[in-house]
C-alpha cells in the first residue's frame, strides 16, 4: 500500500514566505520600470498595436493619494526633526511611499489595454498582463455593466466562467472565448494562479474606439 508523505509544515511556510518575498521584489521592480516608461514616454504597447486607457475612475482617488502621501512627508518630518535617527527613518519611508503610489499610478498609464494583429491584451495595473490570439477569442462585444460593490472575481453560471476585471464596480466590454483557457494570475490561493476561464469582462475609458479597432482584426 502506497502512503503519501506529506511535506513538513515548516517546509510549507517557507515556500509560502519565499513566494511571496519574490512577488513582493517583482512589484517593486515593476514599480521603478512604469516611472521609467513614463520618464522615456514609451507605453508597453506592442508594435502594430493600439492602446487603449482604463484609468480614468479611478485617477482621481490616485492622485488624491499622492498628494496626501507627499504632504505628510513635511508635517511628520517637523513632529520627529528632534530625533535625527528617527527622522531620518520616516523620511526614508514617506518618500519610498510616494515614489510607490507614483509608480503604481504610472503603471496604469502605461501599461493599457492593447488591440493588435497577434490579438488582446488585458491589462490591470503592476502585474495583471494577460494576452489572447484572435483564434482564442469567439467573440468582442460592448456590454456596459455595474456591479455590487465587492463583487467576485469570478462570475461562474451555465459552465461558463468569466474573469472580471472592474474599475469602479464596472466594465463595459465583454470578451467570450472560443474555448476554455488557462491563465496565470498574481498571487496564490483560490484568486491567483493558473485558473481556467471562458470569458473577460474589462473597463476600457473608450469602448467606441476598442470596438473599432477590433473591427479590424475579428
Amino acid at each position: 500500500m502506497n502512503a503519501t508523505i506529506a511535506a513538513p509544515p515548516e517546509a510549507s511556510v517557507w515556500r509560502r514566505l519565499g513566494g511571496f518575498l519574490k512577488r513582493a521584489l517583482l512589484l517593486e521592480l515593476s514599480i521603478y520600470a512604469s516611472i521609467g516608461r513614463f520618464i522615456a514616454r514609451r507605453p508597453a504597447i506592442p508594435r502594430g498595436a493600439a492602446g487603449f486607457s482604463y484609468h480614468k475612475p479611478v485617477l482621481t482617488v490616485l492622485i488624491i493619494f499622492i498628494v496626501l502621501s507627499a504632504v505628510e512627508i513635511p508635517i511628520v518630518d517637523l513632529i520627529v526633526h528632534r530625533w535625527p535617527a528617527v527622522r531620518v527613518g520616516f523620511l526614508i519611508l514617506g518618500i519610498w511611499g510616494v515614489t510607490w503610489m507614483f509608480g503604481f499610478l504610472c503603471a496604469y498609464l502605461m501599461k493599457p489595454h492593447t488591440v493588435g494583429p497577434d490579438g488582446i491584451r488585458v491589462r490591470q495595473g503592476l502585474e495583471v498582463d494577460l494576452e489572447f490570439s484572435w483564434d482564442d477569442i469567439a467573440s468582442v462585444a460592448r456590454n456596459r455593466r455595474v456591479d455590487e460593490p465587492k463583487s467576485p472575481r469570478f462570475e461562474e453560471a451555465d459552465g461558463s466562467r468569466t474573469l472580471v476585471y472592474r474599475m469602479q464596480d464596472e466594465t463595459d466590454i465583454e470578451i467570450e472565448l472560443e474555448r476554455p483557457t488557462t491563465v496565470r494570475l498574481p498571487g496564490g490561493g483560490a484568486k491567483g494562479g493558473d485558473q481556467t476561464i471562458t470569458g473577460v469582462r474589462i473597463w476600457v475609458d473608450d469602448p467606441t474606439a476598442f470596438m473599432n479597432e477590433v473591427r479590424k482584426h475579428l
